[in-house]
Parts: structure tokens; sequence; C-alpha cells
């Protein structure tokens, strides 16, 4: 991971990286080596990720246990996914996607909600960085400790900010993206929408037979949930292994867990009670094999127990320091 981050140094005369979150109050903070209590680790070792669906929800109902659970985990690096808030950018104009809306007062207000709780404890050790929709759908957040200042950030596998209209034309380019970069420490993580095997949903004949609307799809193999179709599911094995990537959970838990095995949930209410799947991950390359300490999803039940509001469980990856010796820088 040293492609990706260096540490700052203690007399904090390293280089900012060129993107940087804004300050509410538009001033720049200077970075120590003590901020964010990164015990002179030489790169972050600890992550969490997690689709909020609705960060600004969450904020509202959830943060005091989400703010706890961050605290007692202390992560390097946090990926919120579905936070759910715009770009910056007036109607009918280029949309920034690394900045939040802020043009009306209503979107004003929603940033300064979400902006002072992630000001708060234990927030404020984390720069953020921002990839968002034009309009409330979809987005994400990037949380990273302010001792640990990545070389580059990227916002789109293709440089280019045009969504894929299909789910084979991401693949496709994600395998591309992968096999890129499969001589280098890769870490892959949150809602990948796929359940690659069967023993990574509660209930595989349910998923199998699922139908969306009465739509019957031309290929047999496209039949079922969505997430867990012959074709998706191939299609991501295929990028895990010519990728050279390890599903982290799924190398350190080979059986099937009923209660804490699976980071999505079904409504409580309806036919989708009780009914989960994994699709939540952390994708490693090859060469973090040995040094996976734990990968663990922090939700449990069909009462969504440690969900904090989202239809998803937070899932963590701890991995230990790198050798000496090691080929990953």
């Amino acid at each position: 991971m040293k492609r990706f981050f260096k540490p700052i140094e203690k007399d904090g005369s390293a280089k900012k990286p060129a993107l940087s979150a804004k300050q509410e109050d538009g001033e720049k903070r200077e970075l120590s080596a003590s901020e964010g209590n990164c015990e002179n680790k030489k790169e972050p070792l600890k992550f969490i990720t997690w689709n909020a669906n609705s960060f600004l929800l969450r904020v509202k109902t959830n943060w005091p246990e989400f703010s706890k659970f961050i605290s007692s985990l202390d992560p390097d690096v946090i990926a919120i996914q579905e936070v759910r808030m715009p770009a910056a950018g007036s109607k009918g104009a280029p949309k920034n996607p690394g900045e939040l809306k802020d043009d009306t007062s209503s979107s004003r207000e929603e940033k300064q909600i979400l902006m002072r709780a992630l000001s708060s404890p234990p927030f404020g050790n984390y720069r953020i960085w921002w990839s968002l929709a034009d309009s409330k759908y979809a987005g994400t957040a990037l949380l990273v400790k302010k001792c640990y200042q990545p070389i580059k950030v990227s916002f789109s596998l293709d440089r280019t900010e045009n969504s894929f209209q299909r789910r084979r034309k991401w693949d496709k380019r994600m395998l591309e993206f992968v096999v890129q970069l499969s001589d280098k420490p890769l870490i892959w993580c949150g809602d990948l929408n796929v359940s690659h095997e069967e023993i990574d949903v509660s209930h595989p004949e349910f998923f199998s037979a699922a139908k969306q609307n009465g739509y019957i799809p031309p290929d047999k193999e496209d039949c079922g949930q969505p997430g867990f179709t012959l074709n998706e599911r191939k299609r991501f094995g295929a990028i895990l292994r010519e990728g050279k990537l390890i599903d982290a959970y799924r190398f350190l838990h080979k059986e099937k867990d009923m209660e804490c095995g699976f980071s999505w949930s079904g409504n409580p209410i309806g036919k989708y009670r009780g009914k989960r799947m994994r699709i939540d991950y952390f994708i490693v390359s090859e060469k973090f094999k040995d040094r996976i300490i734990l990968c663990e999803m922090h939700g449990k039940g069909i009462e969504l127990q440690g969900f904090y509001g989202s239809d998803h469980c937070p899932v963590s990856l701890e991995l230990s320091p790198a050798s000496c010796d090691s080929n990953e820088s």
C-alpha cells in the first residue's frame, strides 16, 4: 500500500494532496502526525466499509451509536456508499462530484448538518473525499485519517464523468481495471451488489427463483435475484481470478454463518423477512493473503442489530503491518 499512501512528516512539512476536503468555514487546517491516533503506523491497516442508505438520514437518526462504533474500532479508512447527497452545481450546469451541493437553502442546511457531524469526534480526525451523483442518489464518501497522505485520488474507472448503463459494462471495465493493477497492493471494498456463491445467501433457492415485477430475462442465467444471477456470479469470479484477488471474509470464514454471515438483510416485514445476502466486501490482492488478521460483519439477526438504520451493516478489515522484506512497496 506504500504506492498509495505516505505518512505525514512529524514537522508537518509534507505536501498536502491536491484534492482536499474543504473545511466548512473555508479555512485549511495544517496536518500533524499526531492527528488520528495512528500510532506510528506507516500505512493504513484498519478499514471499514458501509452502505449507509442515506448518510444524512443516518446522521439525523443513528449518529451517536455509529460514532461509538467508529470510536471503538478506530479505523484508518472509512468507505461509505449511498450517501445520497447531490453534487455541487446549479440545474443544467456541469456538476462537481467532489463537492456537496449548497446553492439552495435546503441543500445548505443539509450540508451544514452533515459537515457538523463529520467535524465532531471521532470523525474530525479524518480527511473526506466525496464522489457524488447529480441528484440524491448513490454517491460515496471516503474518510482517511489525516496522518496518511494519498499520493493520488481518482474518481472514476475511465477518468470521465460517464456512468455505466449496464452491469455487464461495469463488470468488463472493472475486470480491465484490476488486471491493470494486478502487480499492486489493491484493496477493493464496498457494496458490490453480488453474492458470489450459494454460501453467501441465506436462502439460495428463494433468491435463484426470485422474479422482479414478473420480468423474465431472455437468458436463463440472468434469472433470479439481482446480485445472485449465475451470470453476475460468473463475472465476479472472473474478476477475482484474473485480477489475482482474494475475498478476505471468505478466506477467513469457510462455513456458512446464518446469524452473522450476511451484510444485507431484507425488511423485517414482508416476503424478504429473514432473507439475507453478503454483498459488501473487502477484496484484496493475493499478496495480502498472509496479512489478513480479520474481516468481520458487524450486524446480525433478522432484526438488523448493528445495521445503524441501514439495510446494510458495516464490514471491517484488519491487516498486519508489512514485513521489512515485503515486496508490496
